[in-house]
């Protein structure tokens, strides 16, 4: 949360800004763990509620892009507060991205729950990124509502593992596609759905790294891939 102002009022504001933020990140943590289950369970009738969650979405980041505009033209903010306001409007894109992720995720799901091919792909490694993914989403919305650097760090290290289950996941579907041909579109759903729940966990790991820039001033986005480019250069 913010620090402490002098004036109340202004610190009320970014108060509320964060708990607006807090309040879309927890109705976008409950679509991806409606989306996840469904895939779980392989019942596509949670697709409805996915598409009416996300135009909840999209509602309130509208609403805190407006509460941002107001803060920043009456304020003039300036060093933290400059970059928490910055944070929250990077943040609360990331949101809206993971909940069309989810939404994706019911669609495909939807699709091909009538074709018998779907349940004889094992989604072991898919299902296990998605709970992954559900976990790092709210351990940076938690790191990011007590400005937790050292567990926003954590978050960022352990999205590797949700790479590791993808690329696990589509290493393994590529000889299976080559030995059952009229399963190959089954398949690619799969690993279209597979992509969206490791995007989820990107999105997860972006909200964390913007704490830390909020608390510490340092963007750390790509900072190993810029160290791999430069010690190659």
């Amino acid at each position: 949360m913010p620090s402490k102002h002098l004036s109340s009022q202004y610190h009320t504001e970014l108060v509320h800004l964060s708990t607006q933020l807090l309040e879309m990140g927890g109705l976008v943590e409950a679509q991806a763990t409606r989306a996840i289950s469904s895939l779980r369970r392989r019942d596509p009738a949670i697709l409805p509620a996915l598409i009416e969650d996300e135009c909840r979405v999209n509602v309130m980041e509208r609403r805190i892009d407006e509460a941002l505009n107001k803060i920043i033209a009456r304020r003039q903010p300036t060093a933290r507060d400059l970059r928490l306001l910055m944070a929250t409007s990077k943040c609360t894109g990331n949101l809206e991205r993971a909940a069309d992720e989810a939404r994706k995720i019911g669609k495909r799901a939807d699709r091909i729950s009538a074709d018998p091919q779907a349940r004889a792909i094992d989604l072991s490694e898919v299902l296990i990124a998605g709970g992954l993914a559900l976990d790092l989403l709210r351990r940076a919305l938690d790191a990011f509502a007590r400005m937790d650097t050292v567990a926003a760090a954590q978050v960022t290290i352990d999205d590797q593992a949700i790479d590791a289950q993808f690329r696990a996941f589509t290493t393994r579907m590529v000889p299976y596609m080559s030995a059952n041909p009229h399963a190959i579109a089954v398949a690619l759903d799969y690993m279209f759905i597979a992509k969206a729940v490791e995007r989820i966990g990107d999105h997860a790991k972006n909200i964390a790294e913007f704490v830390i820039y909020v608390v510490e001033g340092t963007d750390v986005r790509h900072a190993k891939k810029r160290t791999t480019v430069c010690a190659r250069s």
